[in-house]
């Protein structure tokens, strides 16, 4: 499903990423009770910020898995979908595969 909007400059479209639902002990959460997850999926970004006459592309794109703060954003609905719009600052964190240390070379020299 595409989404319908253009975040401007440094700001991102985010969908939620719903847990899986899961009974520990026997009790049962209702979904009034529960927070809401802060890891979410990128949907769009924006064209990034002007620094110094210079436009600076954003860190994140469509697709990404990013983690998030509990209060951050602002909360919009499109087509009966729940979205975040964010700065690309209120985002802490990418998921994704980590990158492997470069190797160092071994010349002998102390």
């Amino acid at each position: 499903m595409a989404v319908n909007i253009t975040p401007l400059h440094d700001r991102v479209v985010v969908k939620r990423v719903e847990e899986t639902e899961s009974i520990r002990g026997g009790i049962i959460i209702p979904d009034t009770a529960k927070e809401k997850p802060q890891e979410g999926e990128v949907i769009a970004v924006g064209a990034g910020r002007w620094d110094k006459g210079a436009r600076v592309a954003l860190d994140v794109k469509p697709g990404d898995r990013v983690l998030f703060g509990k209060y951050s954003g602002t909360e919009i609905r499109l087509d009966n979908e729940e979205y975040l719009i964010l700065k690309e600052d209120e985002i802490l964190g990418k998921f994704g595969a980590a990158k492997a240390a470069p190797a160092k070379s071994s010349s002998g020299k102390r």
